[in-house]
């Protein structure tokens, strides 16, 4: 699908890899200037640049921490320093830790909430304060399903991906005089790494759950954030759309 993001800047969190990568290549294709963040693995950045070669004057790569405030707030510093706007802010970083809850580590609940949950907060509240100075723009959070299923073993990462639903409808509503839309996507089982861990069994069992049977692809997930991040999407905002297969 073809947009038109001439001129426009955009940031990905957890843009390098997966879903994000997905996110960076369709804003790169359609002429925008991304910044793709991500939080430590420096190859997949390196890789993302080499594969963009010929968008390297339009993509830049930052290594920061999504979950501590002060990173973020540095990070907007130099951002707002070097850039004369924001248009679009599409915050996919996530993390996932399973195990059932009673056997579940505190510090994997803190991981998934502060990173999935937090994260969003710390990465909106900055990104609504540079969009308001030029009274346009656009926010997608990548939340899951799993927010209102629930999946056994993944008490944390329900609740942090519900948390970002809440603070995603709430937040509409206090920016939509200033011309910004906040929208969550759901993306369902999708063919990237963050479920590259998940036993086959378990992958056969979950494919029979989904009335289309497989699993969907990232450019499926990108087509969807390109509308919603383009100028043609104004009078939604506050949604949640589940791109599930049907689950």
């Amino acid at each position: 699908m073809n947009f038109d993001f001439t001129g426009q800047t955009v940031i990905v969190t957890g843009g390098t890899r997966g879903l994000g990568k997905a996110f960076t290549k369709l804003f790169l294709e359609n002429k925008a200037t991304v910044i793709a963040t991500y939080a430590g693995n420096i190859q997949a950045a390196e890789s993302l640049k080499s594969e963009f070669s010929e968008h390297s004057d339009k993509l830049q790569t930052i290594k920061f921490d999504v979950s501590k405030y002060e990173e973020v707030k540095s990070f907007f510093k130099d951002f707002d320093q070097n850039h004369e706007k924001l248009d679009v802010l599409i915050n996919n970083s996530g993390i996932r830790k399973d195990n059932i809850l009673a056997g579940m580590d505190p510090m994997d609940w803190n991981d998934v909430i502060n990173t999935n949950l937090t994260g969003t907060f710390n990465m909106c509240k900055y990104g609504v304060i540079s969009m308001m100075r030029n009274r346009y723009g656009r926010i997608i959070n990548i939340s899951s399903p799993c927010s209102h299923y629930g999946f056994q073993g993944q008490s944390n990462y329900a609740a942090s991906k519900a948390g970002q639903i809440g603070l995603t409808r709430s937040l509409s509503k206090e920016v939509a005089k200033r011309k910004i839309t906040v929208n969550t996507i759901s993306p369902g089982f999708i063919e990237t790494e963050l479920i590259e861990d998940l036993d086959p069994k378990l992958v056969e069992e979950y494919k029979k759950m989904i009335p289309m049977k497989r699993f969907g692809t990232t450019e499926e997930v990108a087509s969807l954030v390109g509308f919603l991040a383009s100028p043609e999407s104004t009078y939604i905002t506050g949604s949640n759309f589940d791109i599930g297969g049907g689950l």
